[in-house]
């Protein structure tokens, strides 16, 4: 996704985005996934990386970083609350990092 926007997305796209997600979900709205770790400071690591792509991209998501794992999830509030391109580009970037 190279064309960034805070324009919400139509279920149409969010189904054709989220193929190319492993793991990523739609829950109550929101592009969620669960990453488990060996280690409870493996996922604050995790979260910390997180939090610098975010804020590179500029586009910040909720972090639940629970015991071996951490819980990221991203709506975009500029756009009502719905799901944006940068959701999906922030996902991505997430993914690759692993």
């Amino acid at each position: 996704m190279t064309d960034l926007s805070y324009d919400k997305l139509s279920p149409e796209l969010i189904d054709s985005a989220i193929k190319d997600l492993e793991g990523w979900q739609v829950v109550e709205g929101a592009l969620t996934k669960t990453f488990a770790f060996e280690t409870y400071a493996s996922g604050l690591a995790f979260a910390a990386a997180v939090g610098h792509l975010a804020d590179r991209l500029d586009h910040h998501p909720d972090i639940l970083i629970g015991y071996k794992k951490v819980t990221v999830s991203m709506i975009t509030h500029d756009a009502g609350g719905g799901l944006t391109s940068y959701d999906f580009e922030l996902a991505r970037r997430i993914s690759e990092r692993l």
